[in-house]
């Protein structure tokens, strides 16, 4: 995928939100290894860097025009890396992830994996987008089905058009818990994006949800494929202001001590 900072940026308020609430949710503690899985642009791992001084953050992400970005963000505990979520090598004290974990399946399987590289005593702290429910996500599914043939048969997750591996909080928890995590926190909170009518959900789709399918379509079907995905918002949301309820998914876990 290739991923555009500038358009992920417009609406850099309202992606922030989500993102100061869950560091909200994570204690102070004598962390020595921090990582930021699908760290983007950078600024909230460089908030991380600068509130545990003592730590060695490091930001992963696997797009190389995101991380192009992030190198402007420094601190000298600070270095960004690209690579894989699903490959972590080594074990940390902090893993955390804002609005990244989306983009990949099977959160059960996942959230056992990232456990498997927090140390005990550690923290997990996640945020997700959860609002694969809202007409934007079901109208943009609905326009991928009409363009199956230009789209060779891709589909942002898997072999199911529109399923999204985002679980409820309660899930999560239960995950969490079956992992023997402790002091579990598991929220969803609505923020509310107040957008100019159905173009102003494209540019917002544009920076997130359109991104694999405008990667993969290229100059040639992306026009098109935008310009079907407009109409179909334009007959749900006619009107030229839109009051975008966007839902997120904020847990976090405590991986408990050997001696606990």
């Amino acid at each position: 995928m290739t991923w555009n900072p500038e358009q992920y940026d417009l609406f850099k308020e309202a992606r922030s939100a989500p993102a100061r609430d869950l560091q909200c949710l994570i204690p102070e503690r004598d962390y020595h290894r921090i990582v930021d899985l699908g760290c983007g642009t950078g600024e909230q791992t460089r908030q991380l860097a600068g509130r545990f001084p003592q730590a060695q953050v490091t930001g992963l992400d696997s797009s190389a025009e995101m991380l192009a970005k992030a190198a402007t963000q420094t601190a000298p505990n600070l270095t960004f890396t690209q690579g894989d979520i699903a490959r972590l090598g080594e074990p940390y004290d902090l893993i955390y992830s804002n609005a990244a974990l989306q983009w990949l399946p099977d959160h059960p399987a996942l959230l056992a994996q990232l456990w498997a590289h927090l140390n005990p005593g550690g923290l997990l702290a996640v945020q997700v987008p959860a609002n694969h429910d809202h007409a934007s996500h079901r109208l943009l599914t609905e326009t991928a089905n009409e363009f199956r043939d230009e789209l060779g048969g891709f589909t942002r997750f898997g072999t199911a058009h529109g399923f999204s591996p985002v679980l409820t909080p309660a899930a999560y928890a239960e995950q969490l818990d079956s992992l023997g995590a402790v002091n579990i926190t598991a929220i969803s909170k609505v923020y509310p994006v107040v957008l100019n009518g159905a173009e102003g959900l494209i540019e917002w789709t544009k920076g997130t949800a359109l991104v694999p399918y405008l990667s993969w379509l290229g100059d040639k079907d992306g026009p098109r494929f935008l310009n079907t995905y407009l109409s179909k918002l334009k007959e749900v949301f006619p009107g030229e202001r839109v009051y975008y309820a966007f839902t997120r998914v904020l847990f976090t876990a405590e991986k408990p001590t050997s001696s606990a």
